[in-house]
């Protein structure tokens, strides 16, 4: 099966200058540092997560008592404010860790001020949080002021990457890596796609490319595909359809480095905590300020084209990625679901991914991992 992709250096100057000023800047904000933005609203950035007693003496310097909040939607729900759809930004007359922790993090904090609207520097900034998978709450001081050595980008550029990096996909290396209950198959390991990680295409047995082939988009679950927690079904998703594709004539499975429904680990293992006080899958995600789903899977549609694919056979329970895939230009002539173990411990999840996201599940009918 070969590979076909649009090399990256194909990408015009400026957008390979942006593209590196925003990766650059998604290493200083996880790093801890902040960032600013340029543009017509321009501003300096701060993960909340952050905040020690040094940035918060530079953050005051330079903001006096101007410096604000930032939160989505989501957060502002939970913080008492139910009809609230748009990002807002709470004033820091100072800028207090404690009173920044319980708006943005704990389980029993409320709003304690007024909620001004997001600017497009607030937005920018919530933007440039969300790639870099750290908690979506940010500290911003209005302005162009900003200490020494701080790395600038554009806020345009924010919002033209994750587009940019699906443009730029193209693989890297493969080999053949043979699997238990699937011993014919093939890694093909792209760059690109979402932010700075690598994604990998497992290629098993021969699939016919003149027809519909059989494809699972998995998105990367570190506790359920590699210390089998029973949280989740997501491992036996994965080897469970891998060994129905080596026994069937073949198929895809794309391995994509999408953690936590695209909130990546830190955050997983948050929602994780709150889980364990209560909360439901969506409603932990969403206490710490996130949507249903965070993931896209455009760059997932330029894999398959790129291994040759124009018709798939979706092995997933998610309408999103039939309708995703279909929306990037590939036919997705029929879908078959996914089985996975019910345990004591996951029947909640799994109940809230069927009621709250769509998903084809039907619970009395996962008993075993045979797909």
């Amino acid at each position: 099966m070969s590979v076909t992709m649009q090399s990256s250096s194909s990408l015009d100057p400026a957008a390979g200058r942006d593209q590196i000023d925003v990766e650059r800047a998604l290493a200083e904000i996880r790093a801890g540092r902040p960032v600013s933005l340029r543009g017509d609203d321009p501003v300096l950035a701060l993960s909340a997560e952050a905040l020690d007693e040094g940035t918060v003496a530079t953050l005051t310097a330079l903001a006096g008592t101007g410096a604000r909040l930032v939160l989505p939607a989501p957060r502002l729900r939970r913080l008492g404010l139910p009809e609230r759809r748009e990002a807002g930004a709470v004033a820091l007359p100072a800028i207090d860790p404690a009173r920044i922790e319980a708006l943005a993090l704990r389980l029993d904090g409320r709003i304690d001020a007024p909620v001004a609207p997001a600017s497009p520097g607030d937005e920018a900034a919530l933007a440039l949080m969300a790639l870099a998978q750290v908690l979506p709450a940010v500290v911003v001081v209005p302005g162009e002021a900003a200490p020494p050595g701080t790395l600038c980008v554009a806020a345009g550029a924010v919002a033209r990457y994750p587009g940019r990096q699906a443009a730029a996909l193209r693989p890297v290396s493969r080999a053949p890596v043979p699997l238990a209950g699937a011993p014919d198959s093939e890694f093909v390991v792209f760059r690109g796609g979402e932010g700075l990680r690598d994604q990998v295409a497992v290629v098993i047995g021969k699939p016919d490319l003149s027809g519909p082939v059989a494809v699972r988009l998995h998105s990367a679950c570190l506790t359920g595909d590699l210390f089998d927690s029973l949280k989740c079904d997501c491992g036996d998703q994965l080897r469970g359809t891998a060994g129905w594709m080596a026994q069937h004539g073949g198929g895809i499975v794309l391995y994509l480095d999408q953690e936590g429904r695209g909130n990546g680990l830190a955050n997983k293992i948050r929602a994780y905590d709150l889980q364990a006080r209560g909360l439901d899958t969506y409603e932990a995600d969403e206490a710490l300020g996130f949507g249903l789903d965070q993931r896209r899977f455009d760059f997932a549609a330029a894999m398959l084209k790129a291994l040759g694919v124009t018709a798939v056979r979706l092995v997933s329970n998610n309408p999103e990625k039939a309708a995703s895939l279909e929306a990037a230009g590939l036919t997705v002539a029929e879908t078959q679901r996914a089985l996975g173990r019910v345990t004591p411990e996951n029947i909640r999840y799994l109940t809230a991914k069927r009621d709250r996201a769509g998903h084809a599940l039907d619970l009395d009918a996962f008993a075993c991992i045979d797909v």
